[in-house]
Formats: C-alpha cells, structure tokens, sequence
C-alpha cells in the first residue's frame, strides 16, 4: 500500500530492517553493561542504533538524528533543530535480556516539537504499527499488507474497562488512580506488557487506557504516540494538554495518560491523575 507521507514506508522496512539486527542477540546470553544512570545496554541495542543511524542519514541527510544510545547533544545544539529523528534502537532492553519477546525499534519524525508519525516494530514477530496525527494508523506484518487500526472510543457492554500498564514501572500515584478508576468505571481489567507496545494495545482498541505516572524518557514514548494519535488517540500531561517534545535540556517525559481522544471519561481520568 502507498502510506500517506512519503517517507513512512521507508522508515517501516528501516525499522524491520534494525529489528533483524537484534536477533542473533536475542537468548544468547549477550553481555549486559549500564550506562550512567544504571539503565541496561547490550550489543543488541548498539547493532540497532548503527544500522538506524546508517539508514536515516541515508534517507533523509538533512534531518539529525537523537538516539537514546547516543543522546549527549548538548541542547544549544538541538534547540536549533525544525525537525529531528527521535530514536530508540531496542525498547525494552530489560524484557530482550529476560528472554521475553516484549521489545521493540522505535522510531518517531518530529518537528516543531510535535510526533508527525511513528514506527514501532517487533523483532522477534515482524510486526509493525505506523501512523501519525492527521494520517491514520496501520498495523502489519513483514510480507504482508497493513490493515488500519482505531481505537474503541467507548466499552461494549459486558466488557471490562481495560488499563494497559508496565510490569516493571509503577508509582504510589498510578495506584492511587487505578483504584479510583475503579470506583469509578467498575472492576477494572489490567493488562501488562512491556515496551511502547502498551500504547500500541490502546491504538488498535485492544486496551481503553495507559497511565503513566512514573519516569520515561522520549524515545520511549514518541513513536508510539504518533501511532496512537494516527488511530484517533490523544497523549496528554496532566494539564490536559497534548504532549510534546520540545528540545529543552532533560531527554525525560513528565506523567501523561494516553487514551482514545474522544473518551467520554477524559475528563474523569485527567480529575483523578491530577489528585
């Protein structure tokens, strides 16, 4: 199929293409060392981000490049920046060293601070999600043809509401707005899962919401936005407002709730994260 902006598909098979990277890495009790702020890295995540930075360079010369492996760009530096790539090379480097198949390649055009589109890719399956604000979402399969993807803007009755969450990240405060969601929409059903792949459930109506009210950095969250917002979701802070990536001095994200844009409990769900 022909995606709606010209590079999207080149970006997929540039994706898929770091994703075979990966794998001869993958259950082959590959070496793990920690960055500074303790983090893991592997050479698994070092093929991808090579193979990625080759392939976007080639791609797109004039457009940099802010890879979570090689992030010390000083901010004088990328506020100069219209427009950049927003990259992580294997999220979810914790489930790839456990042997789960829960890791991704994420890569995210942004401009003016805002996601235009997003690629998430899984290694292990060949599959992809891509999408973008403005351009609709598709998931697919290496080989085969992507199929568009939305979110459920409301439960059917007899279903549970369900909260997509991290199994490795939480906080006092993402309890605490869990049980209210609780009180407030019933007996909620939680399903876990590692990588941006949380948002992905939401984008393609398998899941109802995704709070997060614990750290995450940009990479980890900016692909899959752009597949969410393509499927006619919304990433927002707490303040309610869309969330964006501005090139200040932290690469780290604030709180955000991604969920179907025109939920009829968005503002129920905003009450309870702010308390």
């Amino acid at each position: 199929m022909t995606f709606p902006h010209s590079l999207m598909a080149p970006v997929v098979e540039l994706a898929l293409k770091a994703g075979e990277a990966i794998l001869p890495f993958w259950r082959a009790n590959v070496l793990v060392n920690h960055k500074a702020d303790e983090s893991p890295v592997t050479a698994a995540d070092m093929a991808a981000h090579d193979v990625l930075v080759a392939g976007l360079a080639a791609l797109a010369p004039d457009i940099p490049i802010l890879s979570e492996e090689d992030a010390d760009i000083a901010q004088s530096v990328r506020a100069g920046w219209q427009r950049w790539w927003l990259v992580d090379p294997l999220d979810g480097t914790k489930e790839f060293i456990s042997g789960s198949e829960e890791f991704t390649v994420n890569i995210a055009l942004v401009e003016q601070g805002r996601v235009v589109f997003g690629v998430v890719s899984m290694p292990t399956n060949g599959r992809f999600y891509v999408g973008g604000a403005g351009l609709g979402a598709w998931r697919g399969d290496k080989g085969g043809v992507p199929l568009p993807i939305a979110v459920r803007d409301a439960v059917a009755p007899g279903e549970a509401f369900t909260v997509v969450a991290s199994r490795r990240h939480t906080s006092p405060e993402q309890e605490r707005l869990l049980n209210g969601l609780s009180a407030s929409l019933g007996e909620l059903q939680l399903t876990s899962i590692g990588s941006s792949l949380k948002f992905c459930l939401v984008a393609e109506g398998a899941a109802d919401c995704y709070p997060r009210l614990a750290p995450t950095s940009q990479w980890d969250t900016a692909a899959a936005q752009g597949v969410l917002e393509g499927a006619g979701g919304a990433v927002l802070d707490l303040s309610g407002e869309p969330f964006c990536y501005p090139p200040r001095e932290s690469l780290l994200n604030a709180s955000f709730l991604a969920l179907p844009a025109k939920a009829a409990w968005r503002g129920k769900l905003l009450e309870l994260a702010r308390s």
